[in-house]
Order: C-alpha cells, then sequence, then structure tokens
C-alpha cells in the first residue's frame, strides 16, 4: 500500500496484475525446475532459505524505519517504477518468497501423478487470484485506514516480516548446525 500509494488507481492495478502474474509464473518455473536447477548450481533448499531470510529481514527493517515510504516521481517515471516495484520487491520476495518457492519445489517432488501435479497448479493460480484480489483492494483500505492507519500497519508488518526472516534464516542454518 505504501509503496503504490502515490500511484493512480490504474497504474496501482497495472502494479498488483503484473505482480500477480510474475509471482505465479516465477512459482511454476521453481515447481517444474526448482531441483533441476538447485542440483545444477549445487544450492540447497536450506541456502535459500538463509538468503532469502536476510532478504527478508532487510526489507522488514526498511518498513519498521519506514523508509520504503512514498516516493515521489514524475509522470515520465510512472512506467519504469510500476514496472521495477511490480516484479521486486512485489511479486519477488514479498509475494513469491522462499518460503513459497520451497513448497512449489518440495510440493511438486512430492506429486506423484499428474492429477496431484494439476491440483498443484491449480491451488497456485487461485492463491495468486486473490492476492491480485488483495492488491486490488490496498487503495480501499488506504482510504478507510489513512496515512496514520498505513503508517502503523507497515511498521507491524515489518516487525511481522523481520521475525519471519529469522524463522527462515535459522529454519536454514539449523541443518547446517546439526551436522557441523
Amino acid at each position: 500500500m505504501t509503496m503504490t500509494s502515490s500511484l493512480s488507481t490504474a497504474d496501482r492495478n497495472h502494479t498488483a496484475k503484473k505482480a500477480s502474474i510474475v509471482a505465479f509464473i516465477t512459482l511454476l518455473i521453481f515447481a517444474f525446475g526448482g531441483q533441476l536447477l538447485f542440483q545444477f548450481f549445487g544450492i540447497s533448499v536450506n541456502s535459500f532459505r538463509v538468503v532469502g531470510g536476510v532478504i527478508f529481514f532487510l526489507m522488514g527493517m526498511d518498513m519498521l524505519q519506514a523508509r520504503i515510504g512514498r516516493v515521489k516521481i514524475s509522470d515520465d517515471e510512472v512506467k519504469k517504477y510500476v514496472d521495477d516495484i511490480s516484479i521486486t520487491p512485489l511479486a519477488i520476495p514479498m509475494i513469491c518468497g522462499p518460503g513459497a518457492i520451497t513448497n512449489a519445489i518440495v510440493l511438486m517432488d512430492d506429486a506423484d501423478n499428474l492429477v496431484m501435479k494439476v491440483s498443484l497448479i491449480i491451488t497456485i493460480a487461485v492463491v495468486m487470484i486473490i492476492t491480485y484480489l488483495v492488491l486490488l483492494s490496498s487503495g480501499k483500505i488506504i482510504k478507510i485506514i489513512g496515512n496514520t492507519g498505513n503508517n502503523v500497519l507497515m511498521r507491524l508488518m515489518g516487525l511481522i516480516i523481520m521475525v519471519i526472516a529469522v524463522e527462515f534464516i535459522f529454519a536454514g542454518l539449523r541443518p547446517y548446525i546439526e551436522s557441523f
């Protein structure tokens, strides 16, 4: 809400649509090719959790300190700004973060037959549609809660995101520490 509050309704809707589509495509790519990609580069899911946790923590810190507040942009820069925030940080890692990617990889690996794989794809699509609808309603939410409520929510969500990030980091480090 804070990142798109200075945008017009049309630009905010475009950002929500693009972020949801990019997150959906990213999840599908990782669901079908994640294990191969991780094996090719020698990446473990736990390493991915740690890096995702660090990124999430930094985003949460910015939110807690209100550093991702309103950005003054000219009309010429609106398209570039919408493209920038719709992919990063909205689509990746906020909507499609390490947890979602890891779950997509693990669940697709566990899917033994075509019905289970199709069910996973449909579930991902439904979640992205719900996410898109929530993002579309952000303008109405801003009108209801106002700037003060928006700032309070941003700081609370920043704190929650930082806690989730710490959990990701510890979950990723735990196997390394146990094996050490």
